[in-house]
């Protein structure tokens, strides 16, 4: 058997920086708490291993005590959570990915005059909230193509169309080029799905097409490892997203003589090696 695996499998540069500031926290705060507000990226077994250096991770921020280091999540948080955090005695370290930091300001700037967001995400993902958090004349969130019925929609309203940073590019552009098409809307587009992103999406579907089956490592509450099933499973290709080896069956696996590999962007390289080593056992 011939396991394969993709380039870009695992932390993309945002996991990657959040998770190396809260290592330099860890080593110099002191006797100082460090309490998280949310899972800082969606993986399990990162979180396990943090809550075992008494990282404290909380829902709200009532449960953040005065006197505590507070990191906000690669995700972010909302612009209300956060001005509730500064009003109080707590230091701030702001671990909120760049490229969503970024989504978060221009979503703010083209919303300021009245303009209505038109957000391509999942509703309920932390990410999503902070997003759209920033709109300031309202919003309306969506999860499909299906979802936005451009004939609801107002020709008299300002639109601006973004999307989650971790969303399947191909369809964004499409949803993109139907509301620019339509003569009677007013729509203007902000590019926020992060470029790492497009690329794992584009590399997973390629490799998908040369393989027999796919293998996608990384947690199940990560949507940007969700989309990677989602794409290959797209291309017709078999797969099975897992977290851990011991999700997979390996002794159905044993018919295929090439399998590809790939991970989400919160997937640790220990998870990744621990998968291709099950795999090459074969």
């Amino acid at each position: 058997m011939e396991v394969v695996l993709a380039e870009t499998a695992g932390f993309c540069m945002g996991v990657d920086l959040a998770l190396k500031r809260l290592d330099r926290l860890i080593e110099n705060a002191g006797d100082r708490p460090i309490y998280i507000l949310g899972p800082i990226i969606h993986n399990p077994q990162v979180l396990k291993r943090y809550a075992e250096k008494g990282v404290v991770m909380v829902d709200t921020p009532d449960e953040v005590p005065a006197g505590v280091f507070v990191v906000i999540r690669a995700h972010g948080i909302t612009r209300q959570v956060e001005d509730s955090l500064r009003a109080r005695d707590v230091k701030i370290k702001d671990a909120t990915c760049p490229k969503v930091k970024k989504a978060q300001l221009l979503i703010a700037r083209h919303t300021e005059d009245g303009g209505y967001l038109l957000l391509y995400g999942e509703a309920k993902h932390p990410e999503v909230a902070g997003l759209v958090s920033y709109a300031s004349c309202g919003h309306t969130v969506f999860g499909s193509e299906e979802e936005l019925e451009p004939e609801k929609l107002s020709p008299g309203t300002q639109y601006v169309l973004a999307a989650q940073t971790t969303q399947d590019r191909v369809l964004f552009d499409r949803i993109a080029s139907r509301l620019m098409d339509d003569p009677n809307l007013n729509v203007t587009v902000l590019h926020t799905i992060c470029d790492a992103t497009k690329l794992r999406q584009a590399e997973a579907k390629e490799l998908a097409a040369s393989v027999e089956f796919m293998v996608v490592v990384g947690g199940y509450n990560s949507g940007n490892t969700r989309r990677l099933a989602q794409v290959v499973g797209d291309a017709g290709t078999p797969c099975r997203h897992i977290e851990t080896l011991s999700d997979l069956d390996l002794a159905a696996l044993k018919g295929y003589s090439r399998i590809g590999v790939t991970a989400g962007a919160s997937t640790p390289r220990r998870l990744i090696d621990e998968v291709l080593a099950g795999l090459e056992s074969l």
